[in-house]
């Protein structure tokens, strides 16, 4: 089992998020920033937006595989 934090996947906190795959910790992190989505909060909001300026510039992938690498190597 590994770990990483919500700031390590891109967000806002240091809740931690726990699986076997990369893939359950990215369900589990997308959970996450629903319910802080819901809530408003302010912090995630902004890294969001940063999330969002990923996607649009399409640097989205390689920041996805250089997380994923950094969880393979946990």
């Amino acid at each position: 089992m590994k770990s990483m934090t919500c700031n390590q996947l891109g967000g806002a906190c240091e809740q931690v998020f726990s699986g076997e795959t990369f893939d359950e910790l990215a369900v589990q992190s997308q959970h996450h920033g629903k319910e802080m989505f819901g809530a408003n909060d302010e912090p995630h909001m902004a890294a969001m937006g940063k999330m969002m300026v990923l996607m649009k510039s399409g640097e989205m992938e390689s920041w996805m595989a250089a997380r994923k690498a950094e969880f393979e190597a946990l």
